[in-house]
Order: structure tokens, then sequence, then C-alpha cells
């Protein structure tokens, strides 16, 4: 018998990706908006008391990172508090909580890859709110993983940066992109990989906070020469012919964000039995599968 999972955030980019890589092998119980609504703290026990999963995954997060300045509550209530009642329900059922975070629980001062011990000091509410997120699961179910992963893009889900660099340059000739951000770009189907591949390891001693992005780094601006050079290898209709850097400054935004949030994924490596692949040569699958998809 399969184990059953409770799959939260079923239609966002992890969520999709996490449907295709664990149907095979799993009961998947797949819920999204509007069916689970983590606004809602008593229908979302209800949901878990009802599906009685052996594994959750929460997929789901108030990730309008610039809008959560204005909407704190909002984020609160679905990265702070929903996360805390899954783990209180996960922990009441013994099931296994999986969760995703984010590299922006970190203010970006460090010069070396953030690991899983360093410190936190998030800059913004999303960061902010992410990171209660983690505390309060850590505190109600010690069966978790939390993974931290960073930049994330994929073929579905409404929107991400490769999605809006494509539509840019097919519309303009010209686009600005911060250049003193540094990341890694990260494929959401292999962060739904990475998760379907623990699962079957998934034990007290394996509990904990992990890291995962994609290999190697880039600046938002390295990023997005990448996208228009493999698009345009691929054949999308581009008129894009100038990418200009830009500083922070010149681009202000509501929310902070980490001058450099490089996560060190030595710790999930060891579980994988292998090092993530680097984010160019994901980037360069993704766009092959977006190939002929609406943007």
């Amino acid at each position: 018998m399969s184990k059953s999972i409770l799959l939260i955030g079923s239609n966002g980019q992890v969520g999709t990706e996490l449907q295709h890589t664990l149907a095979s092998n799993y009961k998947v119980i797949a819920l999204a908006r509007p069916e689970i609504d983590l606004t809602h703290p008593d229908k979302l026990r209800q949901i878990i008391r009802e599906t009685q999963p052996e594994i959750i995954i929460n997929a789901a997060a108030y990730t309008a990172v610039d809008k959560a300045e204005n909407e704190p509550e909002n984020a609160h209530l679905i990265n702070t508090v929903a996360p805390q009642i899954i783990a209180e329900e996960s922990q009441k059922l013994g099931s296994f909580l999986i969760h995703l975070s984010t590299d922006y629980v970190f203010n970006g001062n460090s010069h070396y890859p953030y690991r899983e011990t360093d410190s936190t000091n998030p800059l913004s509410v999303y960061g902010q709110t992410k990171l209660a997120g983690e505390i309060a699961i850590q505190q109600n179910c010690p069966h978790h993983i939390i993974l931290r992963t960073a930049w994330v893009y994929g073929t579905y889900g409404k929107s991400n940066f490769v999605k809006t660099m494509l539509r840019v340059g097919q519309e303009r000739s010209e686009v600005r992109v911060v250049a003193d951000q540094i990341g890694s770009p990260t494929w959401a189907q292999d962060i739904a990989s990475t998760i379907t591949q623990i699962i079957p390891q998934l034990t007290s001693e394996n509990a904990g906070i992990y890291h995962y992005t994609n290999s190697g780094v880039a600046s938002w601006y390295d990023f997005a020469i990448a996208i228009f050079e493999e698009a345009e290898k691929l054949g999308f209709p581009l008129k894009i012919a100038n990418i200009i850097p830009i500083t922070t400054p010149e681009y202000p935004t509501p929310a902070k964000r980490p001058a450099y949030s490089v996560l060190a994924c030595e710790k999930i490596s060891q579980i994988l039995g292998t090092y993530p692949p680097h984010w160019r040569q994901e980037l360069r699958l993704m766009l092959k599968e977006l190939q002929g998809k609406s943007l």
C-alpha cells in the first residue's frame, strides 16, 4: 500500500511538478485554493484531520514579496499561522511534514554560501513571516524537513522571472535588470524531484532544515542574459536587443532583498548522493519544455 500524501499548494510552480513526480508511487491528495484556504485555520485543521495523511507537503506560501509589505496580516496568516497549524496536526497524526521555505530568511550580508546553521535575519515582511513559520514548525513537529530554496522558476505557475523576461523580450527591444543581487536560479522541477527522492529516506535522524538550489551563482542580470541567449537558440520570438545592468537603488521596491543569498547545498547532497545540477543547464531544459506553451 503506497503512502498517502497531502499536497498543499498543488497548483503552484513546485506543487504542479510534485503532482507529476509523486503520482506513480504515492496516493496524493492534491489541494489548492479554493478547496483549501490557508487564511482559514479551522478549515485547514479539518481537512488535515479528514484526510489523515502519512506525509504532508506544504508547497503553498504568500510569495508576493513587495505586496506583503502592505499586507503583513495576510502574509502572517499564510506563512506563519498556517505552517504552525499544519505542524500541530501533523504531530497529532504522527505524520512527517515537508515544508518549503526561502533564502529570504537571510539578510544577504554574507560573502559565502549560507549554511543551514547560519544566523537568520530577514529584511522583509515576507522573509520575517517565512522564518516565523519555520520556527513554528520546529517547535510543534519534530518530524519535519524544512527545505529552503531560492530564485524559483518553472513551466507552471502564473509568473516567474523567466516567463517575465520572455514576455518583455517579445514586446520590447530594451530591458533594465538588477546586477548587484546574487543567487542561484532554481528550476521547480528539480525541487520536486529532490522532495520525491527524500521521501523514502524520511526518518527522525534526517529531520531538520536543508538547503536546495541548482548549483552555480548569477545576478538577475546574468540570469536575464542567459534566458535570452538560450531562448534565441531555441527560436523563441524575441525583439530584445539591449539588456542594461542597473543597481538595486535604481530599481527601488517596497521590500528589501538580500544582496547575496547563495545557499550551501552540501547537507542535502549527502542524502541525495549527488550535487544539484547547474542552473544554466536546467534553464535550457525548462525552456525546451516551455516551447509552444503560452507564457
